[in-house]
């Protein structure tokens, strides 16, 4: 209680207020009763202390410190009986006083220093009761209401009438946690002073007041939830003083029981995370045996088979071997909640899967993928600036071409892991890259070097064999063969020779290689012997 309010009991009547009426709403928690020389020691904050001032009557120097020293520990006063010893208020005493803002009290002499301490500690004592049974009867009523299964909503609906100020839960990101907003206008201005930097810390405190960056300068008052990995807070459109109590109690009551709920849906939601992801990791590694049990398995998470898909696929950029196992599990924790947060606030229903130390975002596709890949991409800019700004880590995205149905969605996932593998190839951070089809040079060049030239050899190894003038004749006609598929008109106006000379030097290949050129798959190992030889003819790396 505020000592104006203390004042106010008959038990005080006569009291004079002589200094420091600046500071008369100073907190009042307790009254002590003390005439030791060395009081300042047993002394603590928000404590009245009155007394008759015996050791100070002759020693003024002695009181003026006793006041300096009351005032730099935060002490809700001074009260002494003038008229046993000192009899009059000495003139600098009530100057200091007045500089330091600090009540000094001329207490009645018909009164009691007992009565004063007895009457006031059990008022305020009735008053702590009071409040601690308000507190009692708040948390039983929030408590109902998590056991009758109506869920946080309800305990923030009580909450925000109990306290007169809306009332919502903000996530660890300061963002709303509970999916409604009844002042869109204060959000935008508590996010505008999340993206301005501000942190918020609760210096010896459990709650932090602040100003929205709006034109009406409104407050809001954070209380944080602490849970077991990390904090949610309990944000009031309103400014709650510490001296309010009641109020602070009331807050308090419905923070445990958030705390618990939130720790109890945690567990629910990391149980159908895990589900969900055993799914998707079983559906990508082909464990099902039939297109049918996946897209029975697929409806249970919301997945159609009738249905395009754009997958992306999310790693974190140079992820830290340092960290210990339950570490990195703890940060994936968070990060995925983080992206499940963001994808609640995105316009568009968007699947997300965690496997394999990476982040998997399917996207149904209910127009054309130009209609969506803006929005697409630009969701995922934000994501990766979120990351950066919390994480401080980088987050880079390969997006796949869309899957025709649900049972396609695996080549759509390499598509998009491919596109990843070889963006962090090139050295990239940070990016975000369509998938792009390979040609057929490109393929080659991603196969080592030792390999591409023992199939080079193998293929022509009967050439070798047998080296004669018209081997290099007989290879080019087949190379023009094969590149115009297999029509000997068109070799034989590309060599300027007459066809029936095309199907004679074809037919000598077919001898020396021993297998038919009418083969697909002797055809096609053919051309890409060919194109091997211009590749590695082109590094000079031929022999």
């Amino acid at each position: 209680m505020r000592l104006n309010e203390l004042l106010d009991l008959p038990v005080f009547k006569g009291t004079t207020l002589l200094a420091g009426e600046q500071g008369v709403e100073r907190e009042v928690n307790t009254v002590n009763m003390m005439d030791a020389p060395d009081i300042i020691h047993f002394l603590k904050r928000d404590e009245l202390l009155i007394t008759t001032a015996f050791h100070f009557k002759d020693d003024l120097d002695s009181l003026l410190q006793l006041i300096k020293e009351m005032e730099k520990q935060g002490c809700s006063g001074l009260g002494i009986k003038t008229k046993r010893f000192l009899q009059v208020m000495p003139e600098a005493a009530i100057s200091l006083a007045n500089e330091l803002n600090f009540p000094l009290l001329e207490l009645p002499a018909h009164t009691s220093l007992g009565d004063l301490v007895n009457k006031s500690l059990s008022y305020i004592l009735d008053i702590r009761t009071n409040e601690l049974h308000n507190a009692m009867q708040a948390h039983q009523q929030f408590t109902n209401q998590i056991m009758s299964g109506k869920g946080i909503h309800k305990i923030l609906e009580s909450l925000s009438s109990l306290v007169h100020f809306p009332v919502v839960l903000l996530n660890h990101h300061l963002q709303p946690d509970t999916g409604f907003s009844q002042n869109p206008p204060l959000f935008e201005s508590l996010e505008a002073l999340i993206a301005s930097g501000h942190h918020f810390h609760f210096p010896g405190t459990t709650m932090s007041a602040l100003s929205l960056l709006n034109e009406t300068r409104e407050t809001i008052t954070l209380f944080p939830i602490y849970t077991h990995k990390q904090c949610s807070y309990l944000c009031i459109f309103g400014f709650i003083p510490l001296s309010d109590r009641s109020t602070i109690l009331t807050i308090k009551q419905a923070s445990n029981v958030i705390a618990f709920e939130l720790m109890k849906e945690n567990a629910l939601n990391q149980n159908a995370r895990r589900i969900q992801n055993e799914f998707f990791t079983n559906f990508i590694n082909g464990t099902f045996t039939t297109a049918e049990e996946v897209i029975s398995r697929g409806k249970e998470f919301g997945l159609l088979n009738e249905q395009r898909y754009v997958c992306a696929v999310g790693k974190i950029d140079d992820q830290d071997k340092n960290i210990s196992f339950v570490q990195y599990q703890s940060e994936q924790e968070v990060i995925c909640d983080t992206i499940e947060s963001e994808l609640r606030r995105f316009h568009q229903t968007v699947h997300f899967f965690a496997m394999d130390h990476s982040y998997i975002l399917l996207m149904p596709l209910k127009e054309g993928w130009k209609e969506n890949d803006e929005s697409f991409v630009s969701f995922l800019r934000k994501l990766q600036t979120k990351i950066s700004t919390y994480f401080k880590k980088d987050l880079s995205f390969g997006i796949s071409n869309y899957a025709q149905q649900l049972i396609h969605v695996p080549v759509s996932y390499k598509e998009a892991t491919d596109t990843l593998y070889y963006g962090n190839l090139s050295g990239k951070k940070g990016f975000v890259e369509f998938y792009q089809p390979k040609e057929v040079p490109e393929i080659l060049r991603m196969i080592p070097y030792d390999q591409l030239k023992k199939f080079y050899t193998d293929t022509f190894q009967a050439f070798a064999n047998q080296p004669k003038k018209d081997h290099q004749v007989l290879l080019h006609t087949l190379s023009v063969y094969l590149e115009t598929h297999c029509q000997l008109s068109e070799t034989a106006n590309r060599l300027y020779v007459h066809r029936n000379t095309v199907i004679y030097r074809l037919e000598k290949c077919q001898e020396i290689i021993g297998r038919s050129l009418k083969e697909p798959d002797e055809t096609l190992r053919l051309r890409l012997a060919f194109r091997i030889k211009a590749l590695l003819q082109g590094n000079s790396q031929l022999t």
